[in-house]
């Protein structure tokens, strides 16, 4: 090995090691913070501040392994997990308030007839909208042109490829309407009596 090569080595090595260094370092102060393991990516950037980057409202966040494209619109206080897709492509507003869990994927968009055209047939793109206050549950998928009104609850693996209003609670592949969330001054329930 030459010397040039050697000493390309040796950086290496010394920045492989500080990398090591500050995982370790972020691991325990993450884990003793709040009490979670993060891949090493959402250890060094700050969800908050990629949020902010984006234009979305005050204390929103979205993890450093979301996907983002297009114009996505998204209010205060709402959390995007990880390993989720955003697409704005087509035009996306999230309200205040709103969780979309780890592994969520909208969609504002479809090329399934340019694929089948050959090209011919140019992307599809509509606009979605999921009002303020509402829960997407884990790995669900919601697709383009869909409107979501505020207080619903999406549930888990739920495939929704219809629009549903207000205090809707949500499940299924495809979604449907199972029930509605009830809101009073001093509590929230879940009727299921549809």
């Amino acid at each position: 090995m030459d010397r040039k090569k050697a000493l390309e080595h040796k950086e290496s090595a010394k920045t492989l090691a500080e990398l090591r260094d500050l995982h370790a370092d972020l691991f325990k102060a993450f884990k003793q913070q709040f009490d979670r393991s993060l891949p090493f990516t959402d250890e060094v950037f700050d969800r908050w501040k990629r949020a902010t980057d984006l234009g979305w409202g005050k204390k929103s966040s979205v993890y450093d392994s979301a996907y983002v494209f297009g114009d996505t619109k998204v209010g205060e206080n709402t959390w995007v997990g990880p390993f989720t897709i955003i697409d704005g492509s087509g035009g996306l507003s999230i309200g205040d308030h709103c969780t979309i869990s780890g592994g969520v994927h909208i969609y504002t968009h479809s090329n399934l007839k340019q694929t089948l055209s050959g090209g011919k047939l140019p992307i599809d793109r509509e606009s979605v909208s999921i009002g303020s206050c509402t829960y997407i549950a884990p790995q669900s998928i919601i697709g383009m042109g869909i409107r979501i009104g505020d207080h619903c609850v999406i549930a888990a693996n739920s495939f929704v490829n219809t629009s549903f209003p207000s205090h809707a609670i949500i499940a299924g592949n495809p979604a449907k309407q199972i029930g509605r969330v009830v809101i009073t001054e001093d509590d929230i329930s879940f009727d299921y009596t549809n």
